[in-house]
């Protein structure tokens, strides 16, 4: 009777342990940037940030990710989903914009590389798990930012966010977004959204990544322990 009980009470426990197979089931599970992600507009460029954990299943395989990803010196994505679908992703959309480069003799535009982004995520989205949102500066339409969903549909918005931790953010980005925000207004818009998220969400933790992109290139910044936010404790 003991046995039986013990039997039914953990059979279903995290370890596949049928025909003698004890592999956890964690070791066979899709490597996931699941992940809060972020971007906005301002007046000169854009700031995007993210977390930094990546998962398999429940187990955390990566503390300190790098989801923020160089496509050219002008335009980053960030990535969430997949971690092998986006890396893949990003790396197809940066050889076709070095030939865009080389041909065409000057930066490639922010919408240029959101629609080959789009393109890859819409053709192969039975096979891709990839939410990306892509951000950067050009000459002509300064700085924007574009989001490419699930599916592969292509938005251009004054802000995004997006992966699991962007649940837990809707109603602080919409109270707080205002056009006209500074870059420096606009790092801290993005900060205070991670660490929300980090807050909340199982999946996305870690440190908080941040870049801000301008006419002048790329600044990078990461935020760790006490530097994260917690100006939502205490109430």
């Amino acid at each position: 009777m003991a046995a039986t009980m013990m039997t039914s009470k953990f059979g279903a426990g995290h370890s596949s342990a049928v025909n003698g197979d004890l592999t956890p089931d964690w070791l066979n599970a899709e490597l996931t940037t699941g992940t809060t992600i972020a971007a906005v507009e301002f007046d000169g460029g854009v700031v995007i940030g993210a977390d930094s954990r990546t998962t398999t299943g429940s187990y955390i395989a990566n503390r300190v990710t790098d989801k923020l990803t160089k496509v050219t010196d002008y335009i980053y994505c960030c990535r969430s989903g997949s971690a092998a679908d986006t890396q893949a992703v990003a790396d197809i959309v940066n050889y076709h914009l070095n030939f865009y480069k080389m041909e065409m003799g000057e930066e490639p535009e922010v919408k240029t590389a959101a629609n080959v982004f789009r393109d890859l995520c819409y053709e192969h989205r039975d096979n891709l798990t990839a939410g990306i949102i892509v951000g950067g500066w050009d000459k002509r339409g300064g700085g924007q930012v574009f989001s490419i969903p699930l599916g592969g549909m292509l938005v251009r918005q004054p802000f995004a966010i997006g992966g699991s931790g962007s649940t837990y953010l809707y109603g602080y980005v919409d109270s707080q977004f205002k056009v006209g925000l500074s870059k420096e207004e606009c790092l801290q818009f993005v900060a205070n959204a991670l660490s929300l998220a980090m807050n909340r969400d199982g999946s996305s933790g870690g440190i908080v990544r941040l870049a801000a992109i301008t006419k002048d290139g790329t600044e990078r910044f990461t935020l760790t322990g006490d530097q994260i936010p917690k100006f939502y404790e205490g109430h």
